[in-house]
């Protein structure tokens, strides 16, 4: 931590403090410290630094919490010592405030200029073997064999691997959280996902330090790549010390089957199983799962209740945001990643779980103070109208959210369908894309929803095979329409696998990124044939599509699919895009007079996927599902 302690007394004791340290100069001048520390809420606290006034302090439930409420409305930078009393028994220690490195103005956020690549840590790269296991952390697991247990990739492989991201022709880099999760193994399952967290200002050690966090920003910002952070507001990890000495009582949602009078010996040897399902008693709320309650008119209490007060998983308790202090704390903590380390925008974990006014608040807060940084929402239902009600000033809700961006999972669904049909006249193959784009008008900004087609939680694209042509249609679609594109790791490279028995299958070790590894797929020379096909693919649409103004600001045009073919078109100051799709089994053809409103008079195209040529004063033959990107 970045403070220190003054004044040896044993009578008050102060075992840290959070956040570690902070900033000035920001537009909400309010800081809250949470002070941990046996017997802290009867301490009085005082200043005597320059501009810094205490404006509250909140005794809450547990004796060993106390918050303290700053305003740093006038305050310069420096180390303000904190004087904490209790009786004639004092200590005093010293806190750091900071200067910013920019103003939040200047801190800007991916865009749809932008294609994010989502991975891993754990199964990317292990960088530095030497911080695999540690005799502190409970889980001290390594085997690479094992899909659920921790297999040793970190923040160093990463760094290690940046040149891999702009070769391909990424921009953005999102991981899956890298906060401590101190959570156990149960010899087959661990939290090597990070979705459980204990510390919310450390980062795993496991995957490195704060400090290794930052160098891979600084880094990756110096090769044009920006940081997106994965963060989880509605949940924590069950070894939170929030959980064994609960703040207050309404620190977590139904959190009463907590109670030491609910407990029992079975239940408290079973519930540090991570994905697991442990044995609890009748107090504890599962949540459904099902999201719609949180929008739907007609939603019944018992219904919202379950969605947004259940449980994740009996290992990840409910964080309770409409305690106020709670929200206070996790808005908190997002402004000072984003100051700590420099990040480019956050990815927000089981959004809808969380609670709505808490969330739009949060939204709300870090707009203002960061008005061109970026958020995306996960919000998993497969219908455009739910997840454009979850946009900011979207006219569907009569609740701003204040959210930028919102996920596809339309797209993702329908794509995921088309992939297996063929073409017809209505409904199958393409026109589900037709049908969802279509819709785009629900949208208050179409151009930021992120679309994609497989991520962490979800089947890999290719299932169990290998269906090059499919995954081609389905990414020239994802990286020419009016989206935010994401990939997944190994995309590029084929990777493949289904969550039939684990989510582990999904989340394979990237080949090469092991030094024992012998398929290396982060060189050419190490790549198959086929995988090194997939990569120059994919890595020249990349490349064509950085700077292109006509794929990110451009109008878009998509015809009903006629024969088979869909057509989705993009202009900009008089250049085109047509992204054409043969979506059947057999041969085809464009038809160009009927896409003659962009064609024009154009009489030669290139297509992008081939540099060849393409005569458009005819129609053009298109193979079994060929997919075609026309530049003119």
């Amino acid at each position: 931590m970045l403070m220190s302690m003054i004044s040896a007394s044993a009578a008050v004791k102060i075992d840290r403090i959070d956040p570690t340290d902070w900033y000035v100069g920001m537009k909400d001048a309010t800081l809250q410290l949470m002070v941990y520390g046996p017997n802290i809420r009867e301490a009085n606290v005082t200043t005597d630094y320059p501009g810094v006034a205490i404006d509250s302090l909140i005794r809450l439930d547990s004796p060993n919490y106390l918050l303290v409420y700053l305003n740093l409305k006038d305050a310069q930078a420096g180390e303000m010592t904190l004087n904490f009393k209790v009786g004639k028994q004092q200590k005093k220690v010293k806190y750091l405030l900071k200067n910013r490195e920019m103003a939040g103005e200047r801190r800007m956020g991916f865009t749809n200029a932008d294609v994010l690549y989502m991975l891993m840590p754990d199964r990317f790269a292990n960088g530095n073997p030497n911080n695999n296991a540690y005799k502190t952390m409970r889980d001290k697991t390594i085997d690479r064999q094992a899909p659920s247990l921790r297999h040793g990739g970190d923040l160093e492989g990463i760094r290690q691997h940046l040149d891999y991201f702009t070769e391909l022709g990424v921009t953005a880099l999102w991981f899956t959280p890298v906060l401590e999760n101190d959570s156990p193994s149960d010899g087959k399952s661990s939290s090597y996902h990070g979705y459980a967290t204990t510390d919310y200002y450390r980062v795993d050690p496991r995957f490195g330090t704060n400090a290794d966090y930052r160098r891979l920003a600084d880094e990756a910002h110096s090769k044009g790549l920006k940081i997106v952070m994965d963060m989880i507001f509605n949940h924590c990890g069950y070894f939170h010390p929030w959980v064994a000495d609960m703040p207050s009582k309404d620190w977590f949602n139904t959190s009463e089957w907590l109670a030491p009078e609910n407990q029992t010996a079975e239940h408290q040897k079973n519930i540090g199983t991570i994905d697991g399902v442990a044995k609890v008693n009748d107090k504890y709320l599962q949540t459904s799962y099902k999201l719609t309650p949180v929008i739907d008119p007609y939603a019944s209490k018992v219904d919202l209740h379950e969605t947004v007060d259940g449980w994740f998983v009996p290992s990840m308790p409910d964080l309770n945001q409409r305690n106020t202090h709670v929200i206070r704390y996790l808005i908190q903590n997002s402004e000072w990643w984003i100051e700590t380390v420099g990040i480019d925008g956050i990815r927000m974990d089981t959004y809808p779980y969380a609670d709505r006014d808490a969330m739009a608040h949060w939204m709300k807060v870090l707009g203002e103070e960061y008005p061109n940084f970026n958020t995306v929402g996960e919000t998993w239902v497969t219908e455009p109208a739910y997840t454009a009600a979850w946009q900011k000033d979207s006219k569907l809700s009569e609740k701003n959210s204040y959210l930028p961006t919102v996920m596809d999972f339309a797209f993702f669904d329908r794509i995921n369908q088309a992939k297996n049909e063929d073409t017809d006249e209505w409904w199958n193959g393409m026109n589900r894309i037709y049908n969802v784009l279509c819709y785009d008008y629900l949208y208050p900004n179409p151009k930021s929803v992120m679309a994609f087609v497989e991520n962490h939680d979800t089947d890999r694209f290719l299932g169990e095979g290998k269906d090059s042509v499919a995954l081609k249609q389905a990414l020239a679609l994802l990286l020419t329409i009016n989206r935010i594109p994401q990939l997944y790791y190994g995309t590029e490279v084929m990777m493949n696998g289904t969550k039939t028995v684990t989510d582990g299958y999904v989340r394979q070790d990237f080949p090469g990124g092991w030094a024992s590894d012998k398929h290396n797929a982060f060189t050419a020379e190490g790549r198959t044939k086929a995988e090194n096909d997939m990569f120059r693919w994919i890595s020249n649409l990349l490349h064509w599509r950085k700077g292109n103004e006509v794929i990110t600001k451009g109008s878009q045009t998509q015809f009903i699919t006629y024969k088979g073919v869909y057509v989705v078109a993009r202009q900009y100051k008089g250049k085109s895009v047509m992204t054409v799709i043969n979506g059947k089994r057999e041969a085809a053809e464009l038809d160009v007079k009927r896409y003659a409103e962009i064609i024009g008079e154009t009489v030669k195209a290139t297509d992008v996927t081939t540099g060849r040529h393409v005569s458009l004063n005819k129609n053009v033959k298109l193979r079994p599902r060929q997919t075609m990107i026309l530049e003119f």
